[in-house]
């Protein structure tokens, strides 16, 4: 915030041609990887320039599927190797293999494969230039944690964009609005939830849903805060990112959920798998498959732990219960799952997280009530509420609607929020994991 990317502004801008402004943004975002990865950024440019080969030969070649199936294979494998090793050896009940895990690995491997998708099905055409390639799949704003971004919908924008005044001032007003998610709200509500995840013995009740709704609070606000930061890097620089996030905590459905949560992911796999699968166009036995093996891989995805597995299959249950019985579980019961699926998800096992539940409706032996409780109520209610607030568009199209309250409400967010980041400890955003 007060080195890289004012240096890098101020080059950007006083550079004019086009190319150069690329190889900027591509140098810079190599750096900026290479700061947290000095060694793991050598195995992402080699998947990129591998990738960008395989592109170029499938547009040629009489038998595009087969380089599909070579680039997609490669990808598999290399996010197999690096996230999935340790799991699968250990449960395998082989000694464990402890690989480092590149940061956003998920992401960036998603990517590239959504570039060679793209050119499978026409969508796109290949990028003749390898450093280009290497710019939209390394492109720093969203490079770590997402959104994930489709090729074919920046394609036109590498080579041809409109930087201008009114861009850069609203990508400047949404990424004040996602530092101030993260660093005001979301870094707060951690600390309560993983105070109590963190009880050697189970929690009040009151304690156990107190918990539960602060991480459920903290992972939208980690994750869209960064979206919103990413968003608001890439209309700095001229680039239209998708939205990652629709207020997803106003959802009437779990059907509804998965349509305003993290909508790159869900969007990506239903394109790029399930639709290829046959989607829904099957019979209904293969159609079931076909969303198990979705919400499978939706699971894995998240990480290499049998807790998202079962998280996975939580949703994959509960879709299907929805399709199947026409019945849409109304708000109150869709936020109740939500939370309490995340609380599988916050777990860092299976026994552990349907332990926490337990906790949560007394199944325990604990208590209703205790006074770490009322303590900690009576330290976090403000921003709880602020957040509550928060997750809903009542506030945020109030603002919109008052320019000049709005200007002085991100000059307030932003002046308090690097004060908090100055003082505060390092708090990586949850999504850096995967």
């Amino acid at each position: 915030m007060f080195v890289f990317l004012p240096a890098l502004l101020i080059i950007y801008y006083a550079i004019k041609h086009r190319a150069a402004r690329n190889y900027i943004l591509l140098a810079a975002s190599l750096m900026f990887y290479a700061w947290g990865e000095p060694v793991f950024i050598f195995i992402m440019l080699a998947s990129i320039f591998v990738n960008w080969l395989i592109s170029l030969a499938m547009s040629k070649s009489s038998h595009p599927k087969l380089w599909l199936t070579s680039a997609v294979s490669l990808d598999v494998v290399i996010l197999g190797v690096f996230k999935y090793a340790g799991f699968i050896t250990e449960n395998l009940g082989l000694e464990r293999v402890n690989i480092a895990l590149p940061i956003g690995i998920s992401f960036f491997t998603f990517q590239m494969m959504s570039y060679v998708f793209d050119v499978y099905y026409g969508r796109a055409k290949p990028q003749r230039n390898p450093l280009y390639t290497a710019l939209y799949i390394s492109f720093f704003p969203q490079l770590i944690a997402g959104p994930i971004v489709r090729y074919n919908q920046i394609e036109a924008e590498i080579t041809e964009r409109n930087e201008s005044f009114d861009l850069f001032s609203e990508g400047v007003r949404r990424f004040i609005y996602g530092l101030g998610k993260k660093v005001l709200l979301a870094n707060f509500l951690a600390q309560i939830a993983d105070n109590v995840f963190d009880y050697v013995v189970s929690p009040s009740v009151m304690m156990s849903w107190l918990g539960a709704l602060s991480y459920t609070l903290q992972i939208y606000f980690d994750f869209s805060g960064y979206s919103d930061m990413a968003i608001g890097l890439g209309l700095m620089f001229g680039f239209h990112f998708e939205e990652n996030f629709n207020y997803p905590y106003m959802a009437a459905s779990i059907t509804d959920f998965w349509h305003r949560w993290h909508i790159s992911l869900s969007t990506w796999f239903r394109d790029y798998v399930y639709i290829p699968m046959g989607g829904s166009r099957v019979s209904h036995s293969r159609n079931l498959l076909n969303l198990l093996t979705i919400w499978l891989m939706t699971g894995i995805w998240h990480g290499a732990n049998w807790t998202f597995i079962l998280w996975g299959l939580i949703y994959f249950v509960l879709l299907v219960a929805e399709r199947e019985t026409g019945k849409h579980a109304g708000h109150v019961l869709t936020m109740l799952a939500v939370i309490l699926a995340g609380v599988i998800f916050r777990s860092n096992t299976v026994t552990g997280g349907l332990r926490y539940i337990a906790s949560m409706f007394g199944l325990n032996g604990n208590a209703f009530l205790d006074g770490g409780f009322m303590f900690c109520l009576k330290g976090s209610w403000s921003v709880i509420l602020a957040a509550c607030l928060g997750a809903f568009p009542a506030a945020g199209k109030f603002l919109q609607s008052h320019k000049t309250a709005e200007a002085l409400f991100l000059c307030a967010v932003l002046t308090v929020s690097v004060f908090a980041a100055v003082s505060d400890t390092y708090n990586p955003f949850i999504y850096f994991n995967f």
